[in-house]
């Protein structure tokens, strides 16, 4: 075991669903067998962390909680059996904190679908705290060249994008709407779609976003949804030929984009639903649907080949994902930026503030 750890450290901790999240002095806990414990220098937030705030989603989160599943930081301390990873080691904490390794879906590399799986910010405690546990199997491998402010964005918004292309079969030379494409999971998207060799359409509204979209971001259209008179013949206008993307991601927050995808995709398209709006539903028009033979699929994180894919992108350089660093005790305001959609890019926190 490492020395010099504190016995207490800063966090942001929910005492009841609903929130607000309280700043406050909690232990440091210590790492089991199988665990590392991570000093987090930076944590991204993810909209899943408002929802673990709200308690919207139909998955009961642990009491009192402390969010956050983007971490980046250094190794302090190791249970005795893990061997793989150094003290002093650079690690990503994900939303998958831990599986069983055994059953079915963790044995063909669909970890994420583990009956057991653990939830980094959700069913265990995150990365909004100074030190945080995690399985040693399933922290993400940092280089110690990658900046940890940067990378934290990417170990859930990044990872969970490029998943979703490699889920939807596009491919290069080929079109892919982006449904969301400003905020945090949609600014990453559009990077991975040019990286992959993927002409993008960004979806969002306001002025802001559509020039990080399109002068930043490289996308090659960009429709404003709330301007537009007609949605779906707008997108389908952006498309080379007219006849819609290819595939269409979707990381929307709210409902309505998820009942539209399918009438604008191309025939033959692929839907990819990767949002999760509190208690929507998706609907598709079956007639279209079946005579274009539309397929809606879900993608839902990544693997931790995934990740290690992903990540390499990002340390080529080819990712660089648009954020603002504020301090851990802010936490609460960029909630309620996030509530009033005013966020482009990802807010970063450091822990040390």
């Amino acid at each position: 075991m490492a020395q010099n750890i504190p016995k207490k450290q800063m966090a942001q901790v929910i005492e009841k669903t609903g929130g607000p999240v309280q700043f406050k002095e909690i232990d440091v806990q210590q790492p089991g067998p199988d665990e590392v414990l991570v000093n987090v220098k930076y944590s991204g937030v993810c909209h899943t962390d408002l929802h673990a705030v709200n308690g919207d989603w139909p998955l009961p989160t642990k009491l009192p909680l402390v969010g956050g599943h983007e971490g980046a930081g250094v190794v302090v301390a190791r249970g005795e059996l893990v061997n793989e990873i150094e003290i002093g080691d650079h690690v990503g904490i994900k939303w998958i904190n831990g599986t069983c390794l055994a059953c079915d879906f963790c044995q063909q590399s669909d970890e994420p679908l583990c009956a057991k799986a653990l939830l980094s910010g959700y069913t265990v405690d995150g990365s909004f705290q100074q030190y945080a546990i995690a399985k040693a199997a399933h922290v993400a491998r940092l280089h110690k060249d990658i900046p940890l402010d940067a990378v934290a964005p990417v170990l859930c918004a990044g990872i969970t994008v490029y998943k979703g292309l490699k889920e939807s079969g596009v491919r290069p030379g080929q079109t892919v709407a982006i449904v969301g494409a400003g905020g945090g999971l949609g600014s990453l998207a559009l990077q991975y779609a040019k990286a992959m060799g993927l002409r993008s359409i960004a979806i969002d509204t306001g002025d802001e976003k559509k020039d990080m979209c399109v002068n930043q971001l490289g996308a090659s259209a960009f429709v404003d949804f709330a301007a537009s008179k007609n949605i779906v013949k707008d997108v389908q206008a952006a498309t080379e030929d007219g006849l819609g993307p290819h595939a269409v991601i979707l990381v929307a927050v709210s409902e309505k984009p998820f009942q539209q995808a399918a009438e604008y995709v191309r025939p033959r398209g692929t839907v990819v639903c990767i949002g999760l709006p509190a208690g929507a539903y998706l609907k598709a028009p079956v007639f279209e649907s079946v005579i274009k033979m539309v397929t809606i699929r879900g993608s839902y994180v990544g693997n931790r080949r995934d990740s290690a894919e992903a990540l390499d992108f990002f340390r080529r350089g080819l990712i660089k994902a648009p954020f603002k660093v504020v301090g851990l005790s802010e936490l609460q305001s960029v909630y309620d930026l996030m509530h009033k959609g005013q966020i482009a890019g990802r807010y970063v926190l450091d822990t040390s503030k």
